[in-house]
């Protein structure tokens, strides 16, 4: 998730109450009635060609509404909340961004010690420092028989380290195939899910067995409106997934109450969200930043970024005062090594959308070794993760761990 304006696209979400839950007719029968629209598609229609408006497994619609209608939308009872939808985005941290990061990094760590830092941790020809940090080598789990869910700009489908998986793909970007061509969903996938033993260069995947839901709900210009992602996690619920992972977001303090609902109703369906607390920070500048949509919502997992030194990341957000605005863990985000759209294969790039991957392919390790789903999830994660010496604020519980041998 990256620094982004708050764009709007002239929809709103309307978020059904918990009575209409799992009730598509009625469900369909209030969205029409508030929205004016003769036929309410919903995820459960058996069609690909148009775009649903109704999300069945979220309680979540989709309208065009005019300001008599808003207005009589936010009185009705029927309902528990209506939003503008927005534009969410993921983008990779510029190189210039990086060389400042730098820069700022090496002055905080020289007023705390008195010297540079060292990194702890560094790249090997086997092993990236990110899953040597999290503990991914020394576990036996591989994330078989557990489905994860990567949401964003899709994923290089012909991509050799790829080759064999169990990997379903499916584009929520209208005229938009899954295939990616940004870069940025092809790299947080390779972190969660890639290879065992890469084509080159060594492995940088967590949970190499798991089965891989690829959702496209951010276009080749790493954009996308709410709709499509609020698509995508419903298929992937309703697909199994026990993870779904989200390097998205927009700078908004407050807490949306439409992603607020969705992390609740996904936990009580056995799927947890884990999604970028936001690279809004300039810490070498006195700016923490704050954990911005969706990852503020109390219900889904926010995850800030921690360097090779087990410092935090000058650009990750910090919690805001919001409820649910707080970091819950963090991972690894800073020069993270993984898989790349052909020709070039691989790239290292930095934010905490390379620090979710790595959240999302230790909670499948968990999964496959004690079973648990949702909510039971989460606390396994939280208290299994390594504390560390900074602030709660910054990195929540700590470093996410995978399980020991």
């Amino acid at each position: 998730m990256e620094n982004v304006g708050a764009g709007l696209t002239g929809r709103y979400l309307l978020v059904l109450n918990e009575d209409l839950l799992g009730d598509d007719d009625a469900a369909r029968a209030v969205v029409e009635e508030l929205s004016g629209t003769e036929r309410v598609v919903s995820t459960h229609d058996v069609t690909t060609a148009v775009h649903p408006t109704l999300f069945s497994e979220l309680g979540v619609a989709v309208a065009d509404l005019s300001a008599e209608q808003l207005a009589a939308a936010r009185a009705d009872q029927r309902l528990l909340g209506v939003e503008p939808e927005r534009v969410q985005r993921a983008i990779g941290l510029s190189e210039e961004y990086l060389r400042g990061f730098r820069d700022a990094a090496q002055f905080l760590h020289s007023q705390v010690s008195g010297t540079v830092a060292t990194a702890q941790f560094g790249d090997t020809d086997k092993l990236t420092w990110g899953l040597q940090a999290t503990g991914v080598a020394d576990s036996p789990e591989t994330g078989a028989g557990i489905t994860v869910a990567i949401l964003d700009t899709g994923l290089d489908l012909d991509h050799p380290d790829f080759a064999g998986r169990d990997i379903e793909a499916r584009s929520f970007v209208e005229g938009q195939s899954a295939q990616d061509v940004q870069g940025h969903g092809t790299h947080v996938t390779g972190t969660a899910c890639g290879a065992l033993s890469p084509g080159t260069g060594p492995r940088y995947g967590i949970a190499h067995e798991a089965r891989i839901l690829v959702g496209k709900v951010l276009g080749d210009d790493g954009s996308g409106t709410d709709a499509d992602i609020l698509a995508g996690i419903s298929w992937a619920i309703a697909s199994g997934a026990r993870v779904i992972s989200m390097s998205l977001g927009a700078d908004v303090r407050e807490v949306s109450t439409a992603y607020e609902t969705v992390g609740r109703r996904a936990l009580a369906a056995g799927a947890l969200v884990v999604a970028a607390a936001g690279n809004n920070a300039s810490r070498g500048a006195g700016d923490p930043g704050f954990v911005g949509v969706p990852a503020n919502s109390p219900s889904i997992m926010a995850v800030g970024a921690v360097d090779s030194a087990l410092a935090i990341a000058d650009f990750s957000a910090a919690s805001s005062t919001v409820e649910g605005g707080q970091v819950d863990i963090a991972g690894p985000g800073v020069d993270v090594y993984s898989s790349w759209p052909e020709p070039r294969g691989t790239n290292t790039i930095s934010g905490t959308s390379m620090a979710t991957p790595h959240v999302a392919g230790v909670a499948a390790l968990w999964s496959q070794r004690t079973g648990a789903t949702g909510q039971q999830l989460w606390t396994q994660l939280v208290q299994a993760a390594q504390r560390l010496p900074l602030p709660a604020t910054d990195v929540g519980s700590g470093l996410v761990r995978a399980p020991g041998a």
